[in-house]
């Protein structure tokens, strides 16, 4: 593959590679094309940068190393790497990874439908006109839980097609889960995972801000929400099984954090773009609009993290994606599904591409270095 991370140059970036030596993962930053190493003692983690009052200020001026080139390391990042050179890792370590669900509600309908579907890609497109026909597509400027949302909900209810997603969607509350643990997280050029059972499945391309302790949002990463729309389809219980799997929660190239000309206002205005090229020759593209989400990336983290439940070591918090992919691949009718052997990536103007490839989670790497490891790791290298 010789994909780019297509970084922007101006910005303060995070992230983590591996270490050509062995041992702990290192804390770098990019300046002028070159990654430069600066853990340290004071910051031996992404997320001890990320506790701090200032982390952009920190990151601009820490002492460091230049490990090699930017786009040399990312070439290296793909899973035919050569392991003895340094390869990019996920931006975040210690962080719980959480996410966001239905917080575009002109998604929503595509997740009522998987539910009336069954889990069924024969029967979503018959499903998504007759809904359509009921309340229109156009939902973009319903404000979950207000009093034209309830109206909705109220009509959709009526004929019969009442949900858990309308709820989470269009009610007062969000959805918020845990994407995957601490850790387990991959980064660009890695392989992300798709569970064996699943025969209709997709991208998720989304925005993860990142928080620290506190609920400050302290920057951002492009990410991967990998779905299985017939797992979750049979039952929303089965929401752990559709999106927690050996690699299928990717972020990168690099945590974007907030200052020089980068805010949370560019988060809110930025547009994800998705593009999925397969092996078979099949190319599908596509974008969502931050400005149409529903619920605000500070709405989503006071619901993930306050009072009611702490994180120590902060989180990233997937937002949310508006782009569900029905563009048929094959039988017409049958929409969108990943073969394995899938490109996919997903970028925005000011984090750049995070691009990952299709491959089932038992034969991904698996995971297999935690937060045990990292501490071991970082104690042998008298860091903590």
């Amino acid at each position: 593959m010789t994909y780019t991370t297509a970084l922007p140059d101006d910005g303060v970036f995070l992230g983590r590679i591996s270490s050509p030596a062995g041992g702990n993962p290192l804390v770098v930053t990019v300046r002028a094309g070159e990654i430069v190493d600066i853990t340290s003692r004071r910051a031996p983690t992404v997320r001890d940068i990320c506790e701090m009052e200032d982390p952009a200020a920190y990151v601009r001026q820490a002492e460091g190393r230049a490990v090699g080139r930017l786009e040399d390391i990312a070439a290296n990042s793909f899973e035919a790497r050569d392991t003895a050179r340094p390869f990019l890792l996920s931006p975040v370590d210690l962080q719980a990874v959480k996410a966001s669900g239905v917080t575009f509600v002109v998604s929503l309908l595509e997740r009522v439908i998987e539910e009336q579907a069954r889990g069924s890609a024969e029967k979503a497109d018959a499903i998504r006109a007759d809904i359509a026909g009921l309340i229109g597509d156009d939902l973009s400027k319903l404000k979950p839980g207000s009093a034209e949302a309830m109206a909705c909900k109220e009509k959709l209810i009526a004929r019969g097609v009442w949900s858990q997603y309308l709820e989470v969607g269009i009610g007062p509350d969000a959805e918020i889960f845990t994407k995957c643990q601490p850790m387990a997280s991959v980064g660009f050029g890695a392989d992300v995972g798709l569970h064996p059972i699943s025969t209709w499945n997709n991208p998720e391309p989304e925005i993860a801000v990142i928080a620290s302790s506190k609920g400050r949002i302290v920057g951002a990463a492009l990410g991967n929400d990998v779905n299985l729309r017939d797992v979750e389809g049979r039952s929303a219980l089965l929401l752990g099984k559709a999106k927690d799997n050996n690699a299928s929660a990717a972020l990168g190239p690099f945590i974007r954090l907030f200052g020089d000309g980068f805010s949370i206002d560019d988060v809110k205005k930025a547009k994800v773009r998705l593009k999925v090229e397969g092996e078979d020759g099949f190319a599908l593209e596509g974008a969502s609009s931050m400005a149409e989400i529903s619920r605000s990336p500070e709405e989503l983290v006071a619901a993930a993290m306050g009072p009611h439940h702490q994180y120590p070591d902060g989180i990233a918090l997937y937002l949310g994606t508006m782009f569900v992919p029905s563009k048929d691949r094959g039988e017409q009718g049958k929409g969108f599904t990943h073969k394995i052997g899938d490109v996919v990536t997903i970028s925005t103007e000011k984090l750049g591409n995070l691009i990952n490839r299709v491959r089932l989670s038992p034969d991904c790497p698996p995971w297999t270095y935690g937060a045990s490891h990292l501490m071991r790791d970082l104690a042998k290298a008298q860091l903590i």
